[in-house]
């Protein structure tokens, strides 16, 4: 019972289950309707499925914009083939499909585009004896099908796509702080990152990105027309925080990569006065990765985990700032990048909403 329970919270379960019960009453609808529409009523299923979205407005806008996208596909059908009798059928058919391609680059229809053609080509073939009454049938039932996912999808667990965002962040927060561990390391064994290597790991960290973006976005879409957003309010306000500070922590790390593997700062000159520097910037960038781990506090009252890897990337920090306080680089642009370096991991702590606790004592 459990597990058919986690299933039902899954949004691709949840959007099969409430397509095929909008599918059903679509059809129950339709097949109540006089004869003139209800020997058609297989029209109205497929408009209710049409109409199902992962979100409220999604499907109310895909709704809409497909019977408008078919209604224009039929007019332009009719219209051309009054205006092109004298020409052969076949000259008909290529102009229609031609000006139907064109009008699917509207911006209005997005993802209902392909429906203007679609309709085009069904009312040459299966309409033009009677397009008065296939225009009523067709985008008639397919508009009361879309109306029927529509409250369907309102009324049955509206989803806020709250679980999809929760795993696209964590699964970008686990490709960050990876990617600030793989630095470390190559830094503590004298190594110089590969641009290649670092270039590749860069791409997936994008996607990754491209995806929780993606997912933030579906979240604030979902809020729209929800009679869950209330109750959801702060749990979303928190997955667009998460979201959006780990944005500017990889913006950071990006640019972190780049100084460190260009400028390679621990091999410049800056180790005249205190040996190691690869060694205290890898404890830096190792401590920002701990704290990109650790997002929650879970105490109130006393010292966490992620208290602890605040302090000690906090630690790593402050030796990074004595060393570059205390010494005298032969190199510029190396002494330049590590205090680059220095900053970026303080404003991703800062990004992060990462602040050592003050405790009081019993």
């Amino acid at each position: 019972m459990g597990a058919l329970w986690v299933r039902l919270h899954r949004p691709a379960v949840q959007r099969g289950v409430r397509a095929a019960v909008a599918a059903g009453l679509a059809w129950q609808v339709a097949v109540l309707l006089p004869p003139l529409l209800s020997e058609y009523a297989y029209y109205a299923p497929l408009g209710a499925v049409i109409a199902v979205h992962p979100t409220i407005a999604d499907s109310a806008g895909a709704a809409w914009r497909s019977v408008l996208a078919i209604l224009a596909g039929f007019a332009l059908a009719v219209g051309l083939y009054e205006l092109t009798r004298a020409v052969p059928n076949a000259l008909t058919i290529a102009l229609i499909v031609a000006a139907a391609v064109a009008v699917e680059q509207w911006r209005l229809w997005r993802e209902q585009a392909s429906w203007v053609s679609f309709a085009a080509v069904l009312m040459m073939t299966v309409g033009l004896d009677d397009p008065a009454a296939y225009v009523l049938r067709y985008a008639g039932l397919t508009l009361l099908g879309g109306v029927i996912g529509v409250l369907v999808t309102t009324v049955l667990f509206p989803p806020l796509q709250l679980t999809r965002a929760v795993e696209q962040i964590s699964a970008t927060r686990s490709l960050l702080a990876a990617h600030l561990d793989g630095i470390a390391v190559t830094l503590r064994e004298g190594r110089v990152p590969e641009p290649a290597e670092w270039s590749g790991r860069s791409q997936a960290l994008d996607r990754a990105l491209e995806r929780m973006r993606a997912a933030e976005a579906a979240v604030e879409r979902a809020r729209r027309a929800n009679p869950r957003a209330r109750r959801w309010q702060g749990r979303a306000r928190g997955i667009r925080e998460e979201s959006r500070a780990l944005d500017r922590v990889a913006v950071l790390v990006d640019d972190l990569t780049s100084l460190v593997v260009e400028f390679q700062p621990h091999r410049r000159g800056v180790d005249r006065v205190e040996a190691g520097t690869g060694w205290v910037l890898a404890e830096a960038l190792s401590g920002l990765a701990g704290v990109v781990r650790t997002p929650h506090h879970s105490t109130d009252g006393t010292p966490d985990h992620r208290d602890e890897r605040i302090a000690a990337t906090e630690a790593a920090l402050d030796r990074l700032v004595g060393l570059l306080r205390t010494s005298r680089p032969a190199d510029e642009d190396g002494f330049l990048a590590l205090g680059a370096v220095a900053v970026g991991v303080r404003r991703g702590l800062t990004a992060l909403g990462a602040r050592r606790r003050q405790y009081q004592p019993a």
